[in-house]
């Protein structure tokens, strides 16, 4: 079974000294959950504090985001370097990075090689928007976002990586997706696209979240669904007890405990 993965984006939220309150707060009871991979996402200013406190333990941290290059004139950036010290994990392509940051399929691409280049596991985002979903094009967006992303990739860097789907009109919103519809779209867009480009091999086993007003009164269901593997949870994730709760409903949903 592939391992379920937890992962809390933070976003523009939590100082330093309250991103180490929140991680004080969560770490023994997260520890104390077995067989699923959790992490933080907080900004970067808070990751260097935030990765000192779960040093050495089986807890994560990711950055929202990175540049491609290495180093070089690009002010305000962070390279894949500089979260190599502190990440296990990255974000790449959130759809609010594509709305407000002008990110496109060819930058998240560029992002998701460098990534893998330096030993990060990318969480890549993809979803559509309520106009697109009326329209009746959440396939052919979705699928056209999967296939963009991975250009350029071996099947061992893509099973190895995690694909988040999040459709953009259930972010931040308070509504969800059915966990029917989202194991759908997971199943027979996601999972199914990248089968199509490289083998049902590995497509059993990349590792695919949901994404999208994730709240612990909607995981159970949620993370029942076999083609769930974890969720990306943003607003729940800023509350220490609303993420264990998360991540321990999981457990459950996935027969872990």
């Amino acid at each position: 079974m592939r391992r379920p993965i937890l992962a809390g984006n933070w976003k523009m939220n939590k100082t330093v000294s309250e991103a180490v309150a929140l991680v004080s707060a969560a770490k023994a009871d997260l520890l104390a959950i077995s067989g699923v991979e959790k992490v933080f996402c907080p900004s970067f200013m808070a990751i260097p504090d935030v990765a000192r406190l779960v040093s050495g333990t089986e807890l994560g941290v990711g950055a929202q985001d990175m540049y491609w290059e290495a180093s070089g004139a690009f002010t305000g950036e962070v390279s894949p370097l500089m979260v190599q010290e502190y990440c296990q994990y990255v974000i790449i392509g959130h759809s609010e990075r594509r709305e407000f940051f002008h990110e496109t399929d060819e930058t998240v691409n560029r992002k998701l090689h460098a990534a893998l280049a330096h030993g990060l596991t990318p969480i890549v985002c993809v979803g559509e928007t309520i106009a697109l979903r009326q329209a009746g094009k959440t396939e052919s967006w979705v699928a056209g976002q999967v296939e963009a992303a991975l250009q350029g990739l071996t099947a061992e860097q893509v099973a190895s990586m995690v694909i988040a789907y999040e459709p953009i009109w259930a972010i931040g919103t308070g509504l969800a997706a059915t966990a029917e519809e989202a194991e759908r779209v997971c199943r027979d867009v996601v999972r199914a696209t990248v089968a199509r480009l490289y083998g049902e091999p590995t497509a059993e086993a990349l590792r695919i979240q949901y994404g999208g007003s994730v709240k612990p009164d909607n995981t159970a269901e949620l993370m029942a669904q076999p083609n769930i593997d974890g969720g990306l949870v943003g607003g729940a994730s800023l509350k220490a007890a609303d993420f264990v709760a998360i991540v321990r409903l999981t457990a459950e949903a996935k027969g872990l405990i």
